[in-house]
């Protein structure tokens, strides 16, 4: 036996759930350890600078740098509007004045001697962070963000795209070979996130936007589907700032690929209940996972959904245990471990690792891949 060293998707009906919700700047926390949130509840909030952009005073007006001071009708820290004369010579007796009006709404933070121009920055723009899920507060970071904590359902993708929504889940899919075709997509599933099953097609997914569906949950899709639905080619590194307006999670794989069914199970056992999903993907360092989060209000005690299929898997590695690759070139093929060799190997980056064999369960082809490039596939 050996050891797998990501041990795989986390499906569970109930667990303990922590969320750290944090600026990209600093900023003003709103909300103390202890308080309970809604998904809604702005916690921290901070301003993006605005951008500054430069007036070229002496070159409008046709005198030197040293002469603008004077000619300035504004100063440093007043605020100006698009248009707004700005500066202004006086000219020979009054007459042959020369103008010069900003070109920007903002306030006047630099004036340069040396250059003539001045700087105006921008309005800042707001920034909020919400909680995302319901909770209890557990930690603030001053000035950065809160650590908010939850019980309830959390199930994990193996790619994504789209950013964090909130909506109720609705299954569509029989079972979780079913495909899910434009011909299951219908105007009443708008402002939800539709439950599938092994597949859905690049024409069902246009129409899912098309009609207002918050997001979707899927074994797979063909890669071929997703490129043409995005425009462009995408990466699997990092994902969840596409401009979209669904999110996408994928809990399997690329190609067409059955839900696992203990995912499915819990995904329809909670059909009705508001859920938190996020497309976002990075699988290289500091890993994140697409995922659906289904928490329970702060101060309730909701029953946990049954599933029926064996409790979480172990997490040995050992031949005949069935596995997800989670690296290129074989990047969500699922196998089946057939052999783990001892001695070390060198890849292609010069390192030496421990690998496994393993058959791919779509076509029996019988690869090699670092240990490392693999998590178990639970239920």
């Amino acid at each position: 036996m050996g050891s797998a060293y990501t041990p795989g998707l986390t499906v569970s009906a109930h667990t303990t759930i922590t969320k750290t919700r944090r600026l990209p700047l600093a900023g003003q926390v709103l909300v103390a350890v202890g308080d309970a949130v809604q998904p809604s509840t702005v916690v921290a909030r901070a301003q993006l600078p605005g951008m500054m952009q430069t007036v070229k005073v002496a070159a409008q007006l046709g005198v030197e740098p040293a002469d603008v001071p004077a000619a300035l009708l504004a100063g440093i820290g007043d605020s100006v509007e698009r248009g707004q004369l700005l500066a202004q010579t006086k000219g020979f007796l009054g007459l042959f004045k020369s103008d010069c009006k900003s070109s920007a709404t903002g306030t006047i933070e630099i004036i340069s001697p040396v250059s003539g121009n001045v700087g105006v920055r921008e309005s800042p723009t707001p920034i909020e962070i919400t909680a995302y899920i319901p909770g209890i507060v557990t930690e603030v970071m001053p000035g950065e963000g809160v650590v908010i904590e939850a019980r309830g359902a959390f199930i994990q993708g193996i790619f994504g795209i789209g950013g964090e929504r909130r909506a109720p889940l609705l299954p569509v899919s029989p079972r979780p070979d079913s495909l899910l075709t434009e011909a299951d997509i219908t105007p009443e599933m708008a402002g939800k996130v539709i439950i599938g099953g092994a597949n859905i097609s690049g024409a069902a997914l246009k129409k899912a936007a098309e009609v207002g569906i918050t997001g979707i949950v899927v074994g797979g899709i063909v890669d071929k589907d997703l490129v043409e639905y995005l425009g462009y080619d995408i990466g699997v590194a990092i994902t969840g700032h596409e401009n979209i307006p669904l999110t996408l999670v994928i809990t399997e794989g690329f190609g067409t690929i059955a839900m696992a069914d203990r995912t499915f199970t819990l995904l329809n056992g909670l059909a009705g209940r508001e859920a938190s999903l996020s497309g976002a993907t990075q699988i290289r360092a500091g890993v994140i996972r697409p995922e659906i989060i289904v928490a329970d209000a702060p101060g309730t005690a909701v029953a946990a959904v049954s599933v029926t299929t064996d409790g979480e898997a172990a997490f040995s590695l050992g031949v005949g245990t069935a596995i997800r690759i989670i690296r290129e070139p074989y990047f969500g093929k699922l196998a089946t471990v057939s052999a783990l060799p001892q001695p070390l190997v060198r890849i292609g980056s010069g390192a030496e690792v421990r690998v496994l064999e393993a058959t791919l369960n779509e076509n029996g082809a019988s690869v090699t891949v670092p240990r490392a490039n693999v998590e178990i596939v639970a239920g």
